[in-house]
């Protein structure tokens, strides 16, 4: 799903009565709530759905695609999601 989707399905969800425009101010106000959380907390949680939480990556080696020589990549952070066990059997 794209973001144009999504702005698609949120506006035509049942008792919402949202421009287009207003939708995607919505969604990004949104996001970018999720986004501050997880920077400040380190987490975002969504009941029934599930939770964001910084991850450390270490250090690692691997393999320069164009000539197969080896390079150091370095420690870095990302956000890893844990379904919640709602979402989980859904699917």
């Amino acid at each position: 799903m794209t973001k144009a989707e999504l702005i698609e399905a949120v506006r035509k969800a049942k008792g919402v009565e949202l421009t287009k425009k207003q939708t995607e101010v919505m969604l990004n106000a949104v996001f970018d709530a999720m986004t501050q959380a997880i920077k400040k907390d380190k987490r975002f949680s969504f009941p029934g759905f599930g939770t964001f939480a910084v991850r450390a990556r270490k250090e690692r080696k691997g393999r320069n695609p164009q000539n197969g020589a080896e390079i150091k990549i370095k420690a870095s952070k990302t956000v890893g999601f844990k379904p919640a066990p709602k979402l989980k059997s859904v699917l």
